[in-house]
């Protein structure tokens, strides 16, 4: 018999992978929650105030709190990066980037998605130069300087708000004239003086001798800036399960069935990388499957 060094490892640590190692330990589950930068994208956003509990807080301090309370709970932490994950017949084996090895029976993929890019002429090209993906990460470099965001979800709309605390001007390029992004977002950038809107536009150029110096919309109008910020949206890594040809939907999503469980066998999955919540990307969604995950493979240990 396979001798497991964890009874769950949960591959990374962000809103889902913590309160799964919560709950894990809860039940008296042994659990590793691995994971290099923890906090994800909700440790870089600037202000949260749609968590419930929290009236507002930075993102940092919500995943600070979320990994003190998987830690006091009894989960082990490596802050690592996973480099191999592979299926055997009755348990996983892990392998870290710098040579740790692990095998456990259970694993809760609870990974990160990837920003993704605009397609513009020149965004590959000015990347370092002032072509950001996160706000909150690259915001104080610019301070009293003109910067473009780009879409309007609810990103885009809280990081204009953010940058507009820094910036001289803030202009949002979207490509409706309509807003996905909550009413509440909506509506306190429309009263923010720094804060000027172009609609049914799309970014068509970047360019810049050393740094970004202008955006060229689709329209022909020309947008002189220090900087671009894009806020489009991201693609879900599974890259790590890849080789297992776990089921997918259409967007690259792992589909989970109601337990949180892929169509690997032992393999669960919680957050933006899954179908569940109805691809609802909130923390609190994430956290909630993180938790079911872990019911879920309690009740998986107890029926043997």
């Amino acid at each position: 018999m396979t001798k497991f060094d964890y009874d769950v490892i949960i591959i990374w640590a962000w809103s889902a992978g913590y309160p799964a190692g919560m709950y894990s330990s809860r039940y008296s589950m042994k659990n590793l929650v691995i994971g290099w930068l923890p906090g994800g994208a909700l440790a870089t956003s600037h202000k949260v105030e749609n968590y419930p509990g929290v009236l507002s807080a930075s993102g940092k301090q919500i995943m600070d709190d979320f990994k003190a309370h998987a830690v006091d709970a009894g989960s082990d932490m490596l802050e690592e990066m996973v480099a191999e994950v592979n299926k055997h017949e009755d348990h996983f084996h892990i392998k870290t980037a710098t040579g740790k090895e692990f095998k456990t029976k259970f694993v809760v993929l609870a990974t990160w998605n990837n920003y993704r890019h605009l397609g513009a002429k020149g965004e590959e090209e000015m990347l370092g130069k002032w072509v950001s993906y996160c706000a909150t990460c690259d915001g104080n470099f610019f301070k009293w300087r003109d910067v473009v965001l780009a879409w309007g979800g609810n990103t885009a709309l809280t990081e204009a708000l953010y940058l507009a605390e820094l910036c001289n001007k803030v202009t949002i390029v979207h490509r409706r004239d309509t807003f996905r992004a909550e009413d509440i977002w909506v509506e306190q950038a429309k009263k923010v003086d720094n804060i000027e809107f172009a609609l049914n536009e799309e970014v068509e150029e970047i360019s810049g001798k050393f740094f970004v110096e202008e955006i060229k919309l689709k329209s022909g109008k020309i947008i002189k800036a220090d900087g671009i910020f894009v806020a489009i949206g991201s693609n879900p890594n599974t890259s790590l399960v890849d080789s297992m040809n776990p089921e997918k939907d259409d967007e690259g999503c792992l589909v989970v069935d109601a337990r949180q469980e892929t169509s690997i066998k032992g393999l669960f999955a919680a957050g933006d990388v899954t179908t569940n919540s109805n691809k609802f990307k909130q923390t609190i969604m994430s956290a909630a499957e993180g938790c079911l995950a872990a019911d879920s493979i309690h009740e998986e240990i107890l029926r043997g």
